[in-house]
């Protein structure tokens, strides 16, 4: 069972033990993301990330790298729309080494100026790749297109003129802006005692101090739309965006299903009848994402341009399917195996659990027993699902986003 401990300063450390395996992860999350960005701003929360492993007060870059390469340890960092985290997985006896550089490079980074100057062409680099990934760059253009000028909308990785125009007084200036005490979460799964943990990193992260009130996060309106983006590809991209729940809403475990029973695995609807039966894609799948306060649906497929109209007809009949028809018993059941049999898998490795841990405490503020969600999987009905379906999956509130090259006029669809 997993401990938490609150540092008077508010940041919460929560950890995991788990005495059958010889390593610990760990990650030093902050509840800021792109969507905490005004748009002048865009790409900073994604610029620092980089920027934090650049130096600090003690360690050069290289040193940082070395150190970390010297005890065979692993780490990186992500973005996302609503959180950062700074990660790390050692052997067991490496944890204080790992906790020590963590925490050296979270609280002593320095943003030198010459290495932001270094790092600012590597970051427009990685936008120019998403660019070049048609795949990557349709799920940019199809949050754009459904969110509309809401952050969320919005490239993580920012504009190439907010990239070159960032100094480091304004890196700065975000970072301690942002990165407050109350939305810091420090977690670590795997062989670890939780009040050593405690005792090394708690002192460390109880110097922070900010009293500063944040902003609230704005709740974003949809202006459905579908719009075509031109480019010479070989494929044509779709991807078709429809209303979501938020992360802590108790539908949460219907629409995950219903999110598998359409698209999410090889034996799914769309897969089946996509590609298997019709060989129209070899990509096609849907997904879902949920924030603090909303959320989407969505379905991606890459075809030929003489095959969008059709695929796009398929699409929309499977999504509508739901609402209208009752899945059956079997489905569901199928459905809820295979959710259950990846939660359990998930659950034996110490990155998916150090990942848990930080989830569970930044959208329910405690630990959420896996027996607690097995039951809430378990008890999701037929009805549940139709319900939920009526709900998200309204056309009239959908947007179809198109890159590639495709005649607007044989589609059977207004833009």
């Amino acid at each position: 069972m997993p401990k938490k401990t609150i540092l008077p300063n508010g940041i919460r450390i929560v950890s995991e033990k788990m005495p059958h395996v010889r390593s610990v992860s760990m990650g030093v999350w902050v509840d800021v993301g792109a969507r905490d960005e005004s748009k002048e701003q865009s790409g900073l929360s994604h610029f620092i990330e980089h920027m934090i492993f650049k130096g600090t007060t003690r360690r050069s870059a290289y040193q940082i790298a070395k150190e970390f390469d010297a005890i065979g340890g692993h780490t990186n960092a992500f973005t996302s729309m609503e959180n950062t985290c700074y990660h790390a997985k050692v052997m067991d006896s490496h944890l204080d080494t790992m906790v020590e550089i963590l925490s050296d490079i979270f609280l002593n980074s320095i943003f030198d100026p010459e290495e932001l100057e270094r790092e600012r062409p590597v970051i427009l680099q990685e936008i120019g790749m998403v660019e070049d990934t048609p795949e990557e760059l349709i799920h940019i253009l199809a949050g754009k297109n459904f969110w509309g000028d809401h952050p969320l909308g919005r490239s993580i990785l920012g504009t190439p003129d907010n990239i070159l125009g960032f100094s480091a007084d304004t890196i700065k200036a975000f970072f301690t802006r942002f990165y407050h005490p109350d939305r810091i979460v420090i977690t670590a799964a795997g062989n670890v005692d939780h009040e050593r943990f405690v005792d090394m990193i708690g002192p460390l992260f109880a110097t922070i101090k900010n009293d500063q009130p944040l902003p609230d996060r704005t709740l974003p309106s949809v202006i459905p739309k579908n719009r075509v983006h031109r480019r010479k590809l070989e494929q044509v991209h779709v991807c078709l965006t429809t209303g979501g729940i938020s992360a802590s809403d108790p539908r949460r475990f219907a629409f995950s299903l219903m999110n598998t029973i359409l698209g999410g695995n090889m034996s799914s609807r769309l897969f089946q009848e996509i590609r298997e039966r019709r060989g129209l894609a070899y990509s096609v799948y849907s997904f879902m994402m949920s924030h603090v306060d909303s959320g989407l649906s969505g379905v991606y497929a890459g075809v030929s341009s003489e095959n969008v109209a059709q695929t796009i007809d398929l699409i929309v009949q499977a999504v509508q399917r739901f609402c209208h028809t009752p899945v059956s018993g079997g489905e569901l059941q199928d459905a809820k195996e295979y959710t259950k049999g990846n939660l359990f898998l998930a659950a034996e490795s110490v990155d998916n659990q150090m990942v848990r841990l930080a989830q569970n405490e930044l959208h329910f503020g405690r630990y959420v027993p896996l027996d607690e969600v097995v039951k809430k999987i378990d008890g999701v009905t037929v009805d549940d699902i139709q319900t939920l379906a009526a709900v998200v999956f309204k056309m009239e509130q959908s947007s179809l986003t198109i890159l590639g090259t495709v005649d607007k006029k044989a589609l059977r669809v207004k833009f």
